[in-house]
């Protein structure tokens, strides 16, 4: 799953630590979400497009392989 964290991240001008405190992770975490390496959980996502300011999920995490 690809996601847009990075550039709504460094849109807001806060760290992966930061983002990683607000939304109750680790900063490895969210590293690994940038990197497309993870696939966080529904209520994760949710957290986290919040804090990014968006108001979608969609917005945010990019679904490119669908099963």
């Amino acid at each position: 799953m690809e996601t847009k964290i990075r550039k709504f991240r460094q849109e807001k001008g806060i760290t992966q630590q930061e983002l990683a405190d607000l939304a109750g992770v680790t900063r490895q975490t969210i590293n690994a979400l940038e990197n497309a390496r993870y696939n966080p959980s529904l209520i994760l996502a949710y957290k986290i497009t919040k804090i990014l300011g968006k108001n979608a999920i969609e917005d945010v995490f990019v679904l490119t392989d669908v099963e």
